[in-house]
């Protein structure tokens, strides 16, 4: 049996770029391109393509995000990250996964779950390698 490691590692979006959806007609589907930058626990930065439907108060989205950095323990590369949920009160749909086979260096073996949890000081996600 394989140990989990888990990595927990906060962020602040730092670039929400609008993006277009050719083909796609009416306003009922958004797009844009995240950026983030990754300041403990994992140091690094990343880019993710966002999706979602809704309104502010609820809505729905899915994201595949490239993050690359280095953790606490010097390890670096990339890795990509699938993630989702719906966005509104009382919900706990959020998923995630760290999709097999896109690491890089020392996290080329990296695969296990992603979750984006909220606290006082903000969002970080949650790392579950081998999970």
């Amino acid at each position: 049996m394989t140990a989990i490691e888990t990595i927990t590692a906060r962020f602040d979006v730092t670039g929400w770029d609008p993006a277009e959806l050719t083909g796609i007609d009416g306003d009922w589907v958004g797009a844009v391109t995240m950026r983030k930058e990754y300041t403990a626990g994992l140091l690094g930065g990343s880019v993710a393509h966002f999706l979602s439907s809704g309104t502010e108060e609820s809505r729905g989205y899915l994201a595949a995000e490239r993050i690359t950095g280095t953790l606490d323990d010097g390890r670096s590369g990339s890795f990509t990250v699938h993630h989702g949920a719906l966005q509104h009160p009382d919900d706990d749909s959020a998923f995630g996964y760290i999709v097999p086979g896109t690491g890089t260096d020392d996290f080329a073996a990296f695969a296990g779950s992603a979750r984006i949890v909220h606290d006082d000081r903000g969002a970080y996600f949650v790392f579950s390698i081998g999970e």
